[in-house]
């Protein structure tokens, strides 16, 4: 009897373990693609935040930092949304 209770309790540990996996994989195929999104959606924001303050930028030091930042921002999330393609 209690061998039986013993392989009862194995079996569900070892079951409910499997199905547990299966979850986490599920859930980090979710939380992949909502990193992707995000990158892409970060890589257009900064994109056409260059393009507009390109249009009205001032000529000093401050605001080409300041473009010099969203570029860097851009090509962050802009490499990162490519690596995720391929």
């Amino acid at each position: 009897m209690k061998k039986v209770l013993l392989l009862t309790l194995l079996s569900s540990f070892i079951f409910a373990d499997g199905m547990m996996g299966g979850w986490s994989n599920s859930e980090e195929a979710e939380a992949a693609k909502a990193q992707k999104e995000e990158q892409v959606r970060m890589c257009t924001l900064y994109t056409k935040k260059i393009a507009k303050y390109k249009e009205t930028m001032r000529d000093d030091e401050l605001a080409q930092a300041t473009l010099n930042n969203y570029v860097r921002l851009q090509t962050k999330y802009c490499e990162a949304s490519k690596k995720e393609d391929n």
